[in-house]
């Protein structure tokens, strides 16, 4: 499958700050038995890169996402770690053109219509609103749906248990991140149990819609 299909399956992707190396494949073992079959591991802690690392060896049919990728240097880290993909908070140009050039996918962050433009230009049809619920949300979405009607969107910020079936019934939505399914404080205590359990809550969510 390519990321289209793969995000439109999964619905919601876990986007996680891990602080621990140790935590990093039970963790994506938890989501993977939970329903959720991939993960945005956050370039916003040290445990990053060596997490995207053991993910991809021990757990590699997890679509595994490097996220708050900033500069196309962190985006090649990521990727000799394992990382399937590249999700940025905004439109880095740079960071967007090494991805290109190494045919890695990127999904960069837009705010605003002139960053969506950009992204178009670029030759771009996936990006990621954020943040999603400051921006106006579901409706912000409805409204870039006429201009953009190519655009396809992964909202994440804000994107939460009582909203994500709203999000994930926009026709321009592939997929969701969500904070919420990886507590920090489950992460940091290790209660992986409890993490399946929000992961399989969400992947219910998610199958209410599609």
């Amino acid at each position: 499958m390519n990321i289209y299909e793969i995000l439109q399956k999964v619905g919601i992707v876990p986007v996680i700050k891990i602080d621990t190396v140790a935590h990093a494949v039970p963790l994506a073992k938890a989501l993977k038995n939970g329903g959720l079959p991939a993960a945005e591991i956050t370039f916003r802690s040290e445990a990053a890169e060596e997490s995207i690392r053991a993910i991809s060896k021990e757990v590699p049919d997890l679509f595994l996402c490097a996220g708050t990728v900033l500069t196309p240097s962190l985006a090649r880290q990521a990727v000799d770690a394992g990382a399937k993909a590249i999700i940025s908070p905004g439109t880095n140009l740079e960071t967007i053109s090494w991805c290109k050039e190494k045919n890695i996918p990127i999904i960069p962050g837009c705010a605003t219509p002139s960053e969506v433009e950009a992204c178009m230009r670029e030759g771009l049809d996936l990006v990621k609103l954020f943040p999603s619920e400051v921006v106006g949300g579901v409706a912000m979405l409805k409204a870039l749906s006429g201009p953009y009607a190519s655009m396809r969107f992964m909202p994440t910020g804000g994107v939460k248990p009582n909203n994500v079936k709203d999000y994930l019934s926009q026709k321009n939505v592939l997929a969701c991140g969500g904070t919420w399914i990886v507590p920090s404080d489950l992460l940091k205590a290790g209660n992986f149990e409890e993490i399946e359990r929000l992961a399989k809550e969400a992947a219910a969510l998610r199958d209410e819609v599609r």
